[in-house]
C-alpha cells in the first residue's frame, strides 16, 4: 500500500503498550537480572541479547501454534540458564524461575512522564483512544490498570482475545470498529516498524513511529520521539508528513 502522508488531525488516536506508553525495555531488564542472580550468569549484555532473541523465536512459535504458553516460558529460562552455564533444568524449576522474572518484571512497571500529559490533552480536544497490544491479555489489562491509564482508552484490544495479531490488519480494523472511527481517521502510534507503522499503515491508519531511544533507521514514516511531539502533530504545528529525525 503507497504511503500518502496526511494533514487531517485524527479522530482517534490508537497506541501501542510496551515502550510506547510504557517502559518495558526497562521492566525486562530487572526481570533478566533477577534471574541472572538466580542463574549466576556474569554478563548482563549477553543475557540481555539472547533473551531478547529468544524471545522473539519462542513467542513466534507460540502464536504460530506450536508450542503452548508454558513451554515459550520455558524455553526462555533454559536458554539463559544454559548460557550461565546449567544444561540441565527440569519444567519445575524452570516455571519457579519463571515467576520470578514475572513478579520482578511487574515490580518494575513505569509510564514515560510524557504519557499522562499528552493522553489527558488528546481527550481534552475529543480525539478517541484505544491501545492494540500483541501482550498477554491479562498482564496488559493489569499493566493498564496498575499504572491507572485503562481509563483514558475506549477499546483495548489484544492479541489474545482478537484471534490475531499486529502486523495483520484485521486487529487493526477491530479496533477502530470499536471506538467507531474509520480506519482513514485513525493514527497508530508505536514502536516497532514492521508490527506497529506497517502493520498500520497496511490497514489503512496512518502510522506513527515513536522511536524514544533514537534507534530506528531514518524513513518516510512519521516518527517522533516523545509522545509530546504527537500532541503538537494532532494540532497541525508540526507537519506529519515526513520523519522527525
Amino acid at each position: 500500500m503507497p504511503y500518502h502522508p496526511t494533514t487531517t488531525p485524527p479522530a482517534a488516536i490508537l497506541f501501542s503498550v510496551d515502550d510506547t506508553l510504557v517502559d518495558d525495555y526497562n521492566a525486562v531488564s530487572q526481570g533478566v537480572r533477577v534471574l541472572m542472580e538466580r542463574l549466576g550468569h556474569p554478563s548482563f549484555s549477553a543475557a540481555r541479547v539472547l533473551w531478547d532473541v529468544q524471545g522473539i523465536l519462542s513467542t513466534s512459535a507460540y502464536r504460530a501454534g506450536r508450542i503452548p504458553l508454558a513451554e515459550k516460558r520455558r524455553q526462555l529460562v533454559r536458554a539463559l540458564a544454559t548460557q550461565a552455564g546449567h544444561s540441565h533444568i527440569s519444567d519445575q524449576h524452570c516455571d519457579e524461575l519463571y515467576q520470578r522474572y514475572l513478579d520482578a518484571h511487574r515490580a518494575a512497571w513505569r509510564t514515560f512522564d510524557d504519557v499522562a500529559p499528552t493522553l489527558t490533552q488528546l481527550a481534552q480536544r475529543n480525539i478517541r483512544l484505544g491501545v492494540i497490544t500483541n501482550g498477554d491479555q491479562n498482564r496488559q489489562h493489569d499493566k493498564l490498570s496498575t499504572l491507572n491509564l485503562a481509563h483514558h482508552f475506549g477499546a483495548v484490544v489484544c492479541a489474545e482475545a482478537a484471534g490475531t495479531s499486529k502486523p495483520a490488519p484485521r486487529i487493526f480494523l477491530l479496533a477502530c470498529q470499536q471506538l467507531g472511527v474509520a480506519p482513514h481517521q485513525t493514527w497508530y502510534v508505536g514502536d516497532q516498524m514492521y508490527e506497529d507503522a506497517i502493520g498500520a499503515l497496511n490497514a489503512g491508519l496512518y502510522p506513527v513511529l515513536c522511536d524514544r531511544h533514537r534507534l530506528l533507521p531514518a524513513t518516510e514514516i512519521t516518527t517522533i520521539h516523545t509522545l509530546t511531539e504527537l500532541s503538537a502533530l494532532t494540532t497541525g504545528t508540526r507537519s506529519p508528513g515526513a520523519s522527525l529525525l
